[in-house]
C-alpha cells in the first residue's frame, strides 16, 4: 500500500437504517408469487454487513425463518451466490470460501493463496474461529507486529537472495518463513535491501527461480505487502479476462473488499488496465447477476 494513501470501500452503513422495515420488504420480495430480485439488490447491496446481520435478526423474529435459507431456496446460480455471500459476516465468509476450496478431491489453490496471503493476523484468527479451521491454516496468522529492524532486514534480504539461487527445500522454507512471519514495515525494508543486493525486484526474482503454486503464494504475499489494492485489481482482471469470467473469484473479491478498499481497487484497475472494472463487468456478466455486481462496485461513484 502506498505510504499515507487513503483506501476506501464502496459500501457504507445506510443512514436512517430500519432493520424491521428492511426485513419486512425482504419478506415481501421473497414470499411473493415471483421473487422481486431488484428489491433484494436495492437493500442488500446498500447496507453494511453489520446492518445486514441486524436485518437477518429482524427477519427471523418476524417470519421465524432464516434469511440465508430463504435466499438459497428462492434464488439460483451466480445471483444466489452474491446475495447469500453478502449475508455472511466477513470471517464466516472467508472461512466458508476456504472450506469449499479445500473440500472434495481437488483443492482450489488460487482461492487459498488469495485469502491467506491478503488477510491480517486478526482476520485469519477470526476465520479460524468461525469454522474451526485451526489445523488447516495453522501456518498463517502468526505475522509479527512492529517496526523494521535495519540490521535484520539486510540479513533477511540475503537469505531471500540465497533462496532464489539455491532453491533447496531448506531455502524455500526459510523464504516462506520470512515472508509469512515478519512484520509489514520490516518486509518493506527487506524488499529495498533485496533490490540493493540483487539489482532485481523480488517478484521478478521469484518468477525467475520458482514455479507452480509455491511461486504464486510468494508473489501474492509480496504484492499484498507492496500494494494490496493493486494485487486485487490484478486478480480481478485475470479472473475476468484470462479465465473466461471466473465467477467465484469475482464474487469473492467484490464481497470481501466492499467495505475495505474496493473503491481503491477500482482506481488501480483503471490505472493499470485502461478500462474500468464497471466496463468489464458490464461486458461479461448479465441480468440481475450483473446488476448486483455493479451495485456492490458502485459506492457513490459510477465509472462506466
Amino acid at each position: 500500500m502506498f505510504c499515507g494513501e487513503y483506501v476506501q470501500g464502496t459500501i457504507f452503513p445506510a443512514p436512517n437504517f430500519n432493520p424491521v422495515m428492511d426485513a419486512q420488504m425482504l419478506g415481501g420480495a421473497l414470499q411473493g408469487f415471483e421473487c422481486n430480485k431488484d428489491m433484494l439488490i436495492d437493500i442488500l447491496t446498500q447496507r453494511s454487513n453489520v446492518q445486514r446481520q441486524m436485518i437477518a435478526g429482524a427477519y427471523k423474529s418476524m417470519y421465524g425463518r432464516d434469511l440465508i435459507v430463504d435466499l438459497k431456496e428462492q434464488l439460483s446460480s451466480h445471483f444466489k451466490e452474491v446475495m447469500v455471500g453478502l449475508m455472511y459476516p466477513p470471517p464466516s465468509y472467508d472461512a466458508h470460501e476456504l472450506w469449499h476450496a479445500m473440500k472434495g478431491a481437488g483443492t482450489d489453490e488460487n482461492c487459498l493463496i488469495e485469502i491467506l496471503a491478503s488477510r491480517t493476523n486478526a482476520e485469519i484468527f477470526q476465520m479460524r474461529e468461525a469454522y474451526c479451521l485451526r489445523k488447516e491454516i495453522r501456518k498463517y496468522g502468526n505475522r509479527e507486529e512492529g517496526y523494521a529492524n535495519p540490521a535484520m532486514a539486510a540479513q533477511d534480504a540475503m537469505v531471500l537472495w540465497e533462496a532464489c539461487q539455491q532453491k533447496t527445500g531448506e531455502h524455500k522454507t526459510m523464504m516462506q518463513m520470512i515472508l509469512c512471519n515478519k512484520s509489514y514495515p520490516h518486509l518493506w525494508l527487506v524488499f529495498q535491501e533485496f533490490q540493493n543486493i540483487s539489482g532485481q525486484d523480488l517478484v521478478d526474482a521469484i518468477n525467475d527461480c520458482y514455479d507452480g503454486y509455491f511461486q504464486e503464494l510468494l508473489i501474492a504475499i509480496v504484492r499484498c505487502i507492496q500494494d494490496k489494492p493493486s494485487y486485487f485489481a490484478y486478480k480481478l482482471y485475470r479472473a475476468i479476462h484470462d479465465f473466461g469470467f471466473h465467477n467465484k473469484t469475482v464474487i469473492r473479491i467484490l464481497i470481501a473488499r466492499s467495505e475495505i478498499d474496493l473503491m481503491t481497487i477500482r482506481k488501480r484497475y483503471k490505472e493499470r488496465f485502461g478500462k474500468s472494472l464497471f466496463h468489464d463487468i458490464k461486458n461479461f456478466a448479465s441480468g440481475h447477476y450483473k446488476k448486483a455486481l455493479l451495485a456492490i462496485c458502485a459506492g457513490d461513484v459510477e465509472d462506466y
